[in-house]
């Protein structure tokens, strides 16, 4: 996929455009992506970053990072995206402005959105506006009781399965392998350790059964109480894994939390339940 930071960078044609911070890019995201890939046009998307909320101050804990919600844009079928710097100075301009200096340089035919999109200041654009400015807006029904506010507290509660229907696929904790305690290795189950953007939600503390390049694993989400820990920690044991995977960039699918973290009685209790979540990891399958 081609990734424009203005619209000059993309070649001049009609275009469908799809428009949304796409945070997530759940269900309901798919279901605009699908609308512009639908209108036998150019099919192209209009992102922000950061998050408009962020932009504005508020604290917003991420689905995904704009890497990785570019990389699943692209796996929806779209060719290009725009991303867009949301800033103050963006915040401040009129509807029209808008138009003018993103869509009509992308030769915008059609723009889709859902139904409760806004833009411009003090949110005063609707597609409606849009209508009046000449382009064909069309709004995408929203899915009902899909939201990324939704998907977050699900996540935040643990309820996996429940958050993968919502997403339409697992969850995920996307970081980069960091150096850790090196702990895993003398157990016998050698973990990756994760170091996430600081925005990125990380779901409940506990221990889940997923997977991470091609391979199954047994992730472990939390402070590590049995060593007495107080950072938070992302480590995924990979079942059957040889390599080296420092530096590399890691996404990790969460397919089910197993149980919470513990305290053990002795370091061969410990070991002893940690062969039994890679047991039951073995067992595992994808939400559906």
């Amino acid at each position: 996929m081609k990734v424009a930071h203005a619209p000059r960078e993309l070649d001049q044609r009609s275009r469908a455009v799809a428009i949304g911070t796409f945070d997530g890019v759940h269900l309901g995201h798919r279901a605009v992506l699908e609308a512009a890939l639908a209108a036998d046009l150019e099919a192209t998307v209009v992102t922000f970053e950061p998050h408009p909320r962020i932009a504005f101050g508020y604290e917003v804990e991420l689905l995904t990072t704009l890497e990785r919600r570019l990389e699943l844009i692209a796996e929806a079928g779209i060719a290009e995206t725009l991303v867009v710097e949301f800033d103050h100075d963006f915040s401040q301009q009129a509807p029209e402005e808008f138009v003018e200096r993103v869509l009509r340089p992308l030769d915008a035919e059609v723009v889709v959105a859902g139904g409760n999109f806004r833009f411009g200041q003090g949110r005063a654009g609707d597609l409606e506006t849009l209508r009046e400015l000449g382009i064909d807006a069309r709004a995408v029904p929203l899915v009902e009781g899909v939201s990324s506010s939704r998907i977050r507290d699900l996540l935040r509660a643990g309820e996996i399965e429940r958050a993968a229907k919502l997403l339409g696929r697992p969850p995920e904790v996307d970081g980069t392998v960091v150096a850790g305690d090196a702990r895993g290795g003398t157990l016998g189950f050698p973990t990756a350790n994760l170091r996430l953007e600081p925005l990125l939600l990380v779901p409940a503390y506990g221990i889940y059964a997923g997977a991470a390049e091609d391979h199954r694993a047994a992730i472990s989400i939390g402070t590590n109480p049995h060593y007495g820990g107080a950072e938070r920690r992302v480590e995924a044991h990979l079942l059957d894994f040889e390599g080296d995977l420092y530096g590399r960039r890691l996404v990790v699918q969460l397919w089910r939390r197993l149980r919470d973290e513990g305290k053990f009685g002795s370091e061969q209790e410990l070991v002893a339940q940690i062969a039994r979540d890679v047991e039951e990891t073995r067992g595992a399958e994808p939400p559906a």
